[in-house]
């Protein structure tokens, strides 16, 4: 049975405050106030300021670039520097409330033991993944014969191509319960169409998955 992809309405949010991606809008309203929360892959820190100051979340960070892990600690933030390929396996079992790969798992060349080590030590799990299967990126295809992410072949940008549909199928596989999916278009929850796993797959650009071990 196909999983329903929850449509929500955008609640109102200072200008100021709103995070640049629509992905982390919709993580902070998946996960509850005052929950411990680890974040991996954070990046410039953006996620975990919002979880701080919208659900009043003790979250950390862990980032393997120095550099962004400096930036963070600069601005007060928790973050350690490390790498989630080996680093993951080192936090106990159930030390936290949520478990966030924002953009981050198509990234990571174990992909699965970095999901199997967060279904360890999160009680629920969050995945924000861009969706290769969106419809303008398979006209792009079609006429140009050229995925977007091999245009520069820059070091380090390139990631794991990945649809809507994988990932739903990989959290499947590996006993994960799709507890909602949120399918989102130009940064916005609620692409067009987008009731269910074969819909979303071609009308949105990307989903965030909540999942439960």
């Amino acid at each position: 049975m196909a999983a329903q992809l929850e449509l929500v309405q955008g609640a109102p949010l200072d200008l100021e405050a709103r995070p640049a991606r629509g992905d982390h809008d919709v993580i902070a309203r998946m996960v509850s106030d005052g929950a411990k929360v680890l974040d991996v892959g954070c990046g410039d820190g953006g996620l975990i300021q919002l979880l701080t100051r919208e659900c009043k979340a003790r979250a950390r960070g862990l980032e393997r670039d120095k550099a962004a892990v400096r930036g963070c600690v600069v601005r007060g933030l928790s973050v350690v520097q490390g790498d989630a390929e080996s680093d993951l396996a080192e936090f106990p079992s159930g030390g936290f409330d949520f478990v966030v790969f924002s953009h981050t798992l198509t990234h990571l060349a174990q992909p699965r033991d970095a999901l199997r080590q967060a279904g360890r030590i999160g009680e629920r799990v969050i995945v924000s993944v861009r969706n290769a299967a969106y419809m303008r990126t398979r006209y792009r295809l079609a006429l140009s014969g050229r995925t977007p992410a091999a245009l520069t072949w820059a070091d380090g940008e390139l990631e794991r191509r990945c649809s809507i549909r994988d990932f739903a199928e990989l959290a499947r596989e590996m006993r994960f319960n799709i507890e909602t999916a949120i399918p989102l278009t130009n940064g916005r929850p609620g692409a067009p169409f987008a009731k269910t796993i074969w819909r979303a797959n071609l009308f949105a650009e990307e989903a965030v998955f909540l999942l439960t071990p």
